[in-house]
């Protein structure tokens, strides 16, 4: 052997199982970044392409240059920085503890005369041969990973991605994937090389780590039992750990709380109602002069899924807030019971809103709202003899273009309502939705029952769901991803520590501590690191939630207000409970199963 840097690929083979997670997370790390930042490239050449057919001269140029570009271009550099974060905290936490078991290596190498330097050398360069291996497979996944999703937005979803690239690589997929594999694997391994290499070697080959914190008292257990105490204490005791795994829990969750606003941000760009039409017949002149019989004529036609229409009356004079000189104008506009049931589908009533108050012939309403409408649900308003109460609210003003309402209140009642108040029974719009086995042949037949009495629009090859999809898929597959990387980070972390305490466990069982008192232990040291995990990546997540809804969503539509997300935060609590489970599963049975007599010997 000419030199100590020979015992590295000898080291790899000796740990190849204990070195699988930290591996996997470099896989994970260059991957994700691979592919998020191919599928970005691949979209930007089919947008350049697009808009070069309709503008001659347009390049990457003048797409980055526009503000939507500059968005998006900011968003993925954030992200890329937050998988950066992640993956450090991953590969160090797994380094901490390959180091921590390795104490012995690490004395005997000091004992026969290497130095601190190369004490550290070692730890990086060791950390450095698992990107040969990592970075090419994180790479090839997110290359692979990439040509199948545009493949798909090609020859499933279709619509505007027809001209997506098939076989596309991206140069800057595959340099930022090589960036993050050797930027986290460096700055994850200084912190674990400089610990080797502050072990003395008398300590080192003892066993000890000879940096272990003095105990100056006894562990408290005034309020809890002494397992539970211990478990705590494990997992507080060593400082540089307990960031590390709590920096796990914190970063997955601020990951979580960040790829959700873009899920918002979808929704806001392409946004998916059940009432979405197909074909839309409006009157010619925008009045009510669309007979009411055509629905039930249209929805005996083959191929029709639905069929329903609005009425409406404009600048009706009313009185709110018990104002009896009629000085506000406000909208009427007449919902059929399929356009109502719609509404609460698709998320557009605030809290309090009762729908059930709406249908048939009734006294309530619903109003459009925005953040800076001054009407609320239970207010009254007077229109001639009639007084009509406000039984929701919806969350923005759906028939404005920036979905505010500039002060002006626009009323949504049901078809009997509306009838009774202004005597009109036919409609201004009627809107058909198609089942989706429906041909062309069908949409003529429509369009010759109606006629050429009232404009026909055909907006079929105008729908939005399949790149929907494509797109919320896409999010929601790379959240899994970094569920599944932190629980296995964490499953792999809780073991190691559990096997670098084998001594301490042994000597506990020796004295009589049992099976399920050892369980409860590693269970509080769990449930210590996802406690604090969870309220560091609330505190930090939750601002940051915020702060990037604002620049994503709210700058680009006025109308949009962050609220509290409930539901993401109860989905981060089941995951959180899942990962405890999980990660003290294996250790605790592997506790179970030693002897008394094999943990005595390992002393």
């Amino acid at each position: 052997m000419r030199s100590y840097l020979s015992l590295i690929p000898i080291s790899a083979k000796v740990h190849k199982r204990q070195n699988r997670m930290t591996l996997l997370c470099i896989i994970f790390a260059v991957f994700m970044v691979t592919a998020v930042f191919s599928m970005a490239e691949m979209g930007a050449r089919m947008e350049q392409t697009r808009l070069a057919a309709k503008h001659n001269g347009f390049s990457f140029q003048n797409l980055f240059d526009s503000q939507m570009g500059q968005t998006l271009l900011l968003t993925a550099f954030v992200l890329f920085l937050l998988i950066l974060i992640a993956g450090v905290l991953m590969i160090a936490s797994s380094i901490n503890s390959s180091v921590a078991q390795r104490i012995k290596f690490f004395g005997m190498m000091r004992c026969i005369g290497m130095s601190k330097q190369q004490i550290i050398r070692f730890v990086r360069l060791e950390a450095l041969n698992w990107c040969k291996t990592a970075v090419p497979i994180g790479l090839l996944l997110g290359i692979v990973t990439t040509w199948g999703l545009c493949a798909a937005l090609r020859f499933l979803v279709g619509e505007e991605f027809s001209n997506i690239p098939l076989f596309g690589v991206s140069i800057i997929g595959i340099v930022s994937g090589i960036a993050v594999g050797i930027i986290t694997v460096l700055l994850a391994a200084s912190s674990p090389a400089k610990r080797a290499a502050k072990v003395s070697p008398i300590a080192a080959v003892s066993g000890n780590s000879g940096n272990a914190n003095i105990v100056r008292h006894s562990v408290r257990t005034r309020f809890i039992k002494i397992e539970t105490a211990l478990g705590i204490h494990h997992a507080t005791s060593a400082r540089k750990n307990l960031i590390l795994m709590t920096g796990s829990f914190a970063l997955s969750i601020i990951l979580f709380l960040s790829f959700s606003v873009l899920i918002d941000f979808v929704d806001h760009l392409m946004p998916q109602s059940a009432a979405s039409s197909d074909i839309d017949i409006s009157s010619s002149d925008g009045a009510n002069t669309i007979n009411s019989e055509l629905i039930d004529t249209i929805s005996g036609i083959e191929g029709v899924k639905q069929v329903y229409g609005r009425r409406s009356s404009f600048d009706i004079p009313a009185g709110l807030d018990n104002d009896a000189t009629f000085s506000s104008r406000i909208d009427l506009i007449s919902f059929d019971d399929f356009d109502l049931d719609c509404l609460k589908k698709d998320g557009m009533l605030q809290r309090g809103s009762d729908l059930s108050k709406i249908y048939g012939d009734s006294s309530y309403v619903l109003a459009t709202w925005d953040h800076n409408s001054s009407w609320k649900i239970g207010d009254k308003v007077l229109i001639g003899d009639e007084e009509l109460e406000i039984a929701g609210l919806l969350k923005y003003d759906p028939f404005s273009n920036d979905g505010l309402t500039h002060g002006k209140i626009t009323l949504i009642i049901s078809s009997e309502t509306f009838s009774r108040l202004t005597g009109i029974t036919d409609y201004f719009l009627i809107m058909v939705q198609t089942a989706n086995d429906a041909t062309d042949e069908d949409v003529a037949a429509i369009h010759n029952t109606v006629g050429n009495n009232y404009n026909f629009k055909d907006t079929r090859d105008q729908r939005t769901a399949g790149t929907y999809l494509a797109f919320v898929v896409c999010i929601y597959g790379f959240l899994a991803i970094i569920t599944l990387v932190t629980v296995l980070n964490i499953v792999n972390s809780i073991s190691m520590s559990v096997s670098a305490r084998i001594k301490q466990y042994g000597a506990m069982r020796a004295v009589g501590m049992d099976e399920h008192q050892v369980t409860k232990m590693i269970v509080a040291e769990t449930v210590t690191y996802a406690f604090w995990g969870c309220v560091i990546g609330c505190v930090v997540g939750l601002p940051f939630s915020k702060l990037l809804y604002d620049f994503l969503v709210t700058n680009h539509f006025s109308y949009a207000v962050w609220s509290l997300p409930i539901t993401s935060l109860v989905i981060i609590l089941l995951f959180v409970i899942f990962a405890i489970a999980i990660a003290a599963y294996a250790p605790a049975k592997r506790m179970r199963n030693i002897s008394v007599t094999e943990t005595i010997n390992e002393l």
